[in-house]
This record gives structure tokens, C-alpha cells and sequence, in this order.
């Protein structure tokens, strides 16, 4: 299997986790409030602090992003971009984004795709700080309670990361059991949750959220990304038995970004995409 060596050495357990409590919802995100206080009011309105969710259209403005590069120094296995900020109203295709804390206050992990005011398709990373919503959008989320998606420092690839840490109840409204998960590096991404779910007994489980990256990528509709360095989006996703052996298997419908700017999207083949820096997510247990 493809992999990458990061510059810090490996920690023993692969996959951050922690158990909690969620609820999904819907909310429409309100203009011309940044994207992350949108985000964040719409999460406190339902007692949550942290969580997942996806979109598709939206528009925003002003607008920055970062995508996929090479590392220039060395000390990263790749890195971002300069920041590009397009002019006029961008109009979102999809996304998906977690939200959690960093440095003591809220903040996101957002991967979409993208067109432009000047009709250039594109997609990335978009950056918290500079990011605005133009007109009212609707979101889908996911509310966890009992975890937070939390950046702290990652010494493995040298970058700011987040991951789920256990935290107070906030006392939000929950209907089903969840898991608050991070993906490490340089493991298949459906074998690493396959394996978690038989580990504790899951049979069935949706994926809410799913922002990430992997090495290159390889589409069960015989599509194949080259460059290594990718910023990808989870679109759809389920934990469930496949095949004539009743096996699980997860189904993993992705969009991403390589750092060439090439876009692709599909279901991934189970076995050969590993992780490049990091995969966080949300399971919700179904059986």
C-alpha cells in the first residue's frame, strides 16, 4: 500500500477516538455573518459545541482558501498553498467541515469544492478567519456530546491537528450513540474503520462529517489521482455487511482536490487508499 513518511515518528495507537452521545439536525446558515460564527450559532442553538456537517450550494463572499502543496522546508510531508482570495461571490458544490476548538476558541476543518466568480472550478481548504456566508444556506449536521474535536499539536506530522478528546456533558439533546473519530496517517482508510467497528461490535454505522486527506486516491469506477497530496471531503459514507460473506464493508463516496488542482469524485476501493495526514469523522451507530 502507497505510503508516506512523515517527519515524526509514529504513535501506537491509530486511530484518536472517543465514545459520545449526537443528534443530526439541519440549520440555514445566516448571511453575512463569518462562516465559523454561522456555524457555531447554529450548533449552540441546538446545545452543541462540536460536531460535524456537510453542504452543498451555497454562496460566500468574501472568500479564502489554501489547497494541497508541497512542502517547501521539508519539515511537513506537504503542505498548503499561498491563500487565494477570489473576487465577487463564490457558489459551493459541496463540503464538509468539523467543528471543534483551537486555542481556546471555535474554529473549523473545512474540504469543497467549488466555482468561482469567474466561472474557475476549483476546491481546497477554507480558511476560518476570512471567510464570510453571502446568502442563507442550508447545512446537515451532526451534534456530539461527551467529545470535542480539539487542535492540539501532532508530533508525528508536525502539524496542528484536530482530534476528539472526552469532554463534559453539555447536556444537549442526543437520540443515538456516536463515535468522534481521527484517521492517522498511512493506513486504508475503509479497512481502519471496518476493523474499529468489528473491534466493538457495530454491525451497521453512518458517517457524518469526513474532512481529511488521502494518498492520492483510487475510485471503484477505475479513476485514479497520481499526485499524493489531496484535500478531500467525505460526501456520503456507511459501515455495513457487503458481499456474500456478510463481511463489513465501508462505502465511501469522496470529492477531492490534488495539489496539481485536479478534481475527483466517486465511491474509493476498500484496501488501497491510506491516509496521507489525518481523516476526522463522526460514526453513528446503527447497529
Amino acid at each position: 500500500m502507497r505510503n508516506i513518511k512523515q517527519p515524526g515518528a509514529p504513535v501506537a495507537e491509530r486511530i484518536q477516538w472517543v465514545e459520545a452521545r449526537g443528534r443530526a439536525f439541519s440549520f440555514t446558515l445566516q448571511a453575512g455573518l463569518p462562516l465559523l460564527e454561522a456555524v457555531r450559532r447554529g450548533f449552540a442553538a441546538e446545545g452543541f459545541a462540536s460536531g460535524v456537517l456537510s453542504f452543498g450550494h451555497g454562496t460566500l463572499g468574501p472568500f479564502a482558501y489554501v489547497m494541497p502543496a508541497l512542502s517547501k522546508t521539508g519539515q511537513n510531508a506537504a503542505f498548503y498553498s499561498d491563500t487565494y482570495r477570489p473576487m465577487g461571490v463564490t457558489r459551493t458544490r459541496l463540503g464538509s467541515m468539523t467543528l471543534g476548538m483551537r486555542d481556546g476558541a471555535p474554529f473549523f476543518h473545512c474540504h469543497g469544492l467549488w466555482t468561482e466568480a469567474d466561472d474557475k472550478t476549483s476546491g481546497g481548504h477554507m480558511m476560518p478567519d476570512e471567510t464570510v456566508v453571502a446568502e442563507p444556506f442550508a447545512v446537515e449536521a451532526f451534534g456530539i456530546d461527551g467529545a470535542m474535536f480539539t487542535a492540539d499539536p501532532d508530533p508525528e506530522t508536525n502539524f496542528k491537528l484536530f482530534g476528539p478528546v472526552a469532554a463534559a456533558s453539555n447536556g444537549a439533546r442526543t437520540t443515538t450513540r456516536a463515535f468522534a473519530l481521527r484517521l492517522r496517517p498511512n493506513q486504508d482508510f475503509a479497512g481502519c474503520l471496518e476493523q474499529f467497528c468489528r473491534t466493538r461490535g457495530i454491525s451497521r454505522a453512518k458517517i457524518h462529517g469526513g474532512v481529511g486527506s488521502t494518498i492520492g486516491a483510487r475510485f471503484a469506477h477505475g479513476g485514479v489521482t497520481e499526485p499524493f497530496a489531496t484535500e478531500l471531503a467525505i460526501t456520503a459514507g456507511t459501515i455495513a455487511p457487503g458481499g456474500s460473506s456478510g463481511a463489513l464493508e465501508a462505502v465511501l463516496e469522496v470529492a477531492l482536490i490534488d495539489y496539481t488542482g485536479g478534481i475527483a469524485e466517486g465511491r474509493l476501493i476498500r484496501g488501497d487508499n491510506p491516509v496521507l495526514m489525518t481523516m476526522e469523522l463522526v460514526l453513528e451507530v446503527l447497529g
